[in-house]
């Protein structure tokens, strides 16, 4: 009976939460905002006490999915018929990379650091920060880049052009301190490092924010 229990009350969560998704729209799963993560977390609880906590019956949870459910579907009314709400209940996308230059006020806004940016970067295909000619960290924690246009050309193939070797950027200065195993393993020393700040006329390495260099291409940085 105890099973028996568990599995109906299982199975009937399911249909709730499965009906809650149908009602709230695709719309609303294709964008996981702060707002939805946090409802999915307190709904998953619902389900849970339902299915371990003996004092809280089928009935109870049900009751709070559907009252959370409408709770959830009038956010999303107001985001739909009220215009100005949308920046509050949904938040805004923020532009990290303006022209071409990291924008640090809106990263720090964000809570967003070098490591992270890099990361989501990659997962659009970009592996350097020097391809970006903007950047916006969307409301759902995704990033959309647009690239520079000497970044953005034709395939060698639809050029019929002979393959390149392909290089990945290296990191060697990131908020200030030097990557010296970067450095050492780029073949590189940090007198050639000096040189090149200097070029940039930057006369100490706490005084970059962000700098990485790419053979063929050289050096790209961000001063603080």
């Amino acid at each position: 009976m105890h099973f028996l229990q568990i599995a109906t009350e299982l199975i009937i969560g399911f249909i709730a939460l499965f009906l809650l998704t149908k009602i709230l729209g695709k719309a609303t799963l294709s964008q996981v905002t702060a707002f939805d993560f946090i409802s999915a977390i307190v709904l998953g609880e619902f389900v849970g006490n339902a299915l371990y906590d003996k004092e809280v019956g089928i009935g109870s949870v049900l009751f709070a999915i559907v009252l959370w459910g409408v709770m959830i579907y009038i956010v999303e009314w107001c985001t739909q018929k009220f215009r100005a709400t949308r920046g509050f209940l949904e938040g805004k996308p923020s532009i990290v990379i303006r022209n071409g230059h990291l924008d640090r006020e809106q990263m720090k806004k964000e809570k967003l650091d070098l490591n992270m940016l890099q990361n989501l970067l990659r997962q659009k295909d970009i592996f350097s920060i020097r391809e970006v000619a903007y950047a916006i960290l969307e409301t759902d924690g995704s990033i959309s880049a647009l690239k520079k246009t000497r970044y953005d050309q034709p395939t060698s193939d639809m050029l019929k052009l002979p393959d390149k070797p392909v290089c990945l950027p290296v990191t060697l200065i990131m908020d200030g301190e030097v990557d010296w195993e970067n450095l050492e393993r780029s073949g590189l020393n940090e007198a050639w490092l000096a040189k090149e700040l200097k070029k940039n006329h930057i006369d100490q390495f706490q005084d970059v924010f962000y700098c990485e260099w790419k053979k063929g291409e050289g050096i790209y940085l961000e001063k603080k």
